[in-house]
């Protein structure tokens, strides 16, 4: 007979074991449920979502197994659905620059496109490499042709939008197959001989159309052409440089600088004229500055007059959700008509809206930016005020519709009647091959009633499109590109806080992958 005690044990060692068993099974249970919810690839993506999202410095994760986690996730498989999207689409444009930072250089590139069924603005991120040594127009035509080889865009990209750089510049012009409008007088190349002899060996090299940022030719105007302007004019040299040097010693005063940018300078500007004179005149006495004058006051009310249209057309065409490649036409047009309006009530600076027309001159003539325009159902032909040049953009976006028409086969031989034998003038037989018409072409009918009915539709939203199916053709193709190339920025400013100065040890392959995670949202979910 066992004893008590070990009686106990015994009891003890069961409830032990079954108290084991039931945890087992629970955990057992919970394993399998957690298997059936969480995937071992959403395990991946949160754990990837945690470290690009939240910016995480790779010292955070300093353990090894951590580290071999980390770099068993990789983003080929992404790089494929982006394939995969850009093989459904006929239209893509995209935008490139070159970023430095902690002595590297890097040329980003973002690609846009309109979703064929949403009809929504769609974007991504295709690189942001490293470049080494100079940054030459043949390096960049380079590195720009293999990223759009990469994701087998080379035949789909209707336009590279870039800065006003020369090296870019001299890029489009060097490896493109024939000369297309982008010419502006302001930015004169000279192409040498030699240059072109030695583009002649790399033939596979072949760059898309290039438009140049619109938002980087306002700066350049606000920056550049108003100064220079305002200091060759005898009217207004002077009065400029004493205003801006008092204007300045009262932002001193302030603790306040005016080098970051012409925007700031344009706001405290218009600060300073919101200040009534009598106040404004007190306030220089008693920090011991020299009084502006009426005149100067009245200079500056003026700068800020023109300077204020600049300022909203800059900040419409460096928007990137809504603004397409159409709103670039209208807003020049609009900016150019207020100047004008405005122009009749200066006094001082009387040649300066002329001044600033200079540079869009040759955007006002494209043709690809009125049939992006018109085929925008915001604008139509809404933003045309003359009459004849809306019966012109009318003929304009009928003629581009035909060329998306097929032609129709070969007409048939008319058929021939027969002629009797007793015809009395034997002559009228060649009567019916004289009257041979071809059958009447139904195709010009039908492009202008789809115009017209285009044209005549009250609706301004994108969804209209989906009636007239050569319009939306037109408007698919000539509005894919924005007209900055504010998203190649906004690119690298993501980048500087990949990039950070703790970080700047990121080898150039890693920093690239976690910019493009990061900006393509790719493991959202």
């Amino acid at each position: 007979m066992p004893t008590c005690k070990h009686a106990d044990a015994q009891w003890a060692c069961f409830r032990l074991f079954k108290y084991v068993r039931q945890s087992c099974r629970v955990k057992a249970r919970a394993r399998r449920v957690s298997q059936s919810i969480v995937s071992q690839g959403q395990i991946n993506k949160a754990i990837a979502r945690y470290v690009v999202e939240n910016m995480q410095p790779v010292s955070t994760v300093e353990s090894p197994a951590f580290r071999q986690l980390v770099s068993m996730i990789t983003c080929s498989g992404d790089t494929n659905e982006l394939k995969t999207t850009f093989e459904g689409l006929d239209y893509i444009a995209t935008t490139a620059d070159i970023w430095s930072a902690h002595n590297k250089s890097f040329l980003g590139m973002t690609a846009h496109w309109i979703n064929t069924t949403t009809l929504q603005r769609q974007k991504a991120a295709l690189a942001c490499k490293r470049i080494k040594g100079r940054h030459t127009y043949d390096v960049i035509a380079a590195e720009l042709d293999h990223i759009h080889s990469l994701y087998g865009l080379s035949t789909k990209v209707t336009a590279t939008v870039t800065d006003n750089g020369s090296n870019f510049v001299k890029a489009f012009q060097m490896y493109q197959p024939e000369s297309l409008s982008d010419d502006d007088d302001d930015d004169v190349t000279f192409t040498n001989v030699a240059d072109v002899l030695d583009t002649s060996i790399e033939k596979g090299i072949v760059l898309p159309p290039h438009l140049r940022c619109a938002s980087h030719t306002l700066n350049l105007i606000s920056c550049s052409d108003v100064e220079k302007w305002l200091l060759s004019n005898p009217g207004t040299k002077g009065i400029y440089r004493s205003a801006t040097a008092k204007c300045t010693a009262l932002w001193s005063k302030a603790s306040r600088s005016r080098v970051s940018g012409w925007n700031s300078f344009y706001d405290a500007v218009a600060r300073i004229v919101e200040i009534p004179m009598t106040d404004l005149s007190t306030i220089s006495n008693r920090l011991e500055l020299k009084c502006i004058g009426e005149r100067e006051v009245q200079f500056l009310r003026e700068y800020c007059a023109i300077m204020k249209p600049l300022t909203v057309a800059l900040d419409i065409l460096q928007g990137e959700e809504n603004c397409y490649y159409e709103t670039l036409l209208p807003t020049i047009e609009v900016l150019m008509s207020k100047l004008l309006e405005i122009k009749e009530g200066l006094i001082i600076a009387t040649g300066l809206p002329d001044a600033i027309k200079t540079r869009f001159a040759s955007i006002l003539e494209s043709n690809d930016a009125i049939l992006a325009a018109v085929t925008l159902p915001m604008f139509k032909l809404r933003w045309l005020r003359d009459q004849r040049k809306k019966e012109m953009v009318k003929g304009m976006l009928a003629e581009e519709c035909h060329k998306l028409i097929p032609h129709p086969g070969p007409v048939q031989p008319a058929v021939k009647m027969p002629v009797s034998p007793t015809t009395p003038d034997s002559s009228s037989c060649n009567v019916q091959d004289f009257f041979c018409f071809e059958e009447a072409d139904d195709t010009f009918s039908t492009v202008e009633t789809e115009v017209m009915t285009y044209l005549r539709t009250a609706e301004t939203g994108m969804e209209i499109l989906k009636q007239f199916p050569t319009i939306k053709e037109i408007s698919l193709k000539k509005n894919a590109a924005t007209p900055s190339s504010a998203p190649v920025e906004r690119l690298f400013s993501l980048g500087s806080l990949v990039l950070s100065p703790k970080r700047n040890k990121l080898s150039d392959q890693r920093f690239e992958r976690l910019l493009l995670m990061r900006y393509d949202h790719w493991f959202e979910g």
